[in-house]
């Protein structure tokens, strides 16, 4: 495998601040709950959480539609639920990459019927190559059309996680 610089890590950690500081100012003095998606989402959840000036209430949950492979299964497998409440608590949900759409549209659907609030979406990348479900991300770190990215908590078959930067896998 070859891996390719798409993101480097200073343009990574300007751009989380300046999220965390847009998230910071349209939540402030409201109940806020942030849920991070496992496990791909967690350097960035981190980062971005750091980057606030809020104190949101913090959840984890997780969930996939990849596998240990490239492309998407199209079934959505839930197997970490929230341990928190989310009724009457707006809830802004932490990803790494929404890409076909099936995971975040199946997670704002399971969030409504508990009672949140409002639901948005945080995603450090918005990739719109494999879209197969109209979702909106309210809150875009990068948006890319192509590639598959690894690197600041994204993977493949569990690797590549720890790379501060974001790289595109091309397969040799």
């Amino acid at each position: 495998m070859k891996l390719i610089e798409r993101i480097s890590s200073k343009e990574i950690q300007q751009r989380v601040a300046e999220m965390g500081a847009e998230i910071s100012l349209n939540y402030k003095d409201k109940p806020l709950i942030t849920v991070c998606v496992l496990k791909g989402a967690f350097i960035f959840y981190a980062d971005l959480l750091r980057s606030m000036t809020i104190d949101p209430e913090m959840d984890f949950l997780r969930m996939s539609s990849y596998g240990d492979g490239t492309q998407s299964s199209g079934k959505v497998q839930f197997s970490k639920d929230m341990e928190l409440s989310v009724l009457n608590k707006h809830v802004l949900i932490i990803e790494d990459i929404v890409d076909t759409g099936l995971s975040i549209h199946y997670l704002s659907q399971v969030l409504k019927t508990r009672g949140a609030l409002s639901i948005a979406v945080c995603a450090l990348l918005d990739k719109h190559e494999r879209r197969q479900v109209e979702v909106r991300v309210d809150y875009p770190g990068f948006v890319l059309q192509s590639g598959f990215l690894v690197g600041y908590g994204l993977d493949y078959a569990e690797k590549y996680r720890n790379l501060t930067g974001i790289f595109e896998l091309i397969p040799e």
